[in-house]
């Protein structure tokens, strides 16, 4: 239950990026659906094997560099993808910001009841 939450909460704060960052655009909810998804597995997957890979420019760069690959990212779920566009490299690290600041503030308002032990 709380998982599918999440992945429509997610759905709904990439709409609300697509409508707040130029250069990002979602043709419909079913789309915003999927990409929520694929952004989901290659934050999990493929972004830990890249901020290895790069983690000396990381490390020069004061973890700046992680705005660029989550930008990246973004970017990418959108060429594998049709009905979610990120035009452009700038765009998606402001599309990947915003819609970082708008999921990890929508799971705020909806946290899970503390279970008691």
């Amino acid at each position: 239950m709380w998982l599918l939450l999440h992945w429509v909460l997610n759905a709904i704060a990439l709409l609300i990026v697509a409508h707040v960052v130029p250069g990002v655009s979602v043709s419909d909810p079913v789309a915003a659906l999927v990409a929520a998804v694929l952004l989901g597995l290659a934050n999990a997957v493929i972004r830990p094997i890249l901020i290895l890979l790069t983690l000396p420019v990381t490390i020069l760069t004061l973890g700046l560099f992680l705005l660029v690959i989550n930008g990246l990212l973004f970017w990418a779920v959108s060429a594998v993808m049709t009905g979610f566009e990120v035009h452009g490299l700038w765009a998606g690290v402001l599309g990947a910001l915003v819609y970082s600041l708008l999921t990890a503030l929508l799971s705020l308002l909806v946290r899970r009841p503390a279970v008691p032990d």
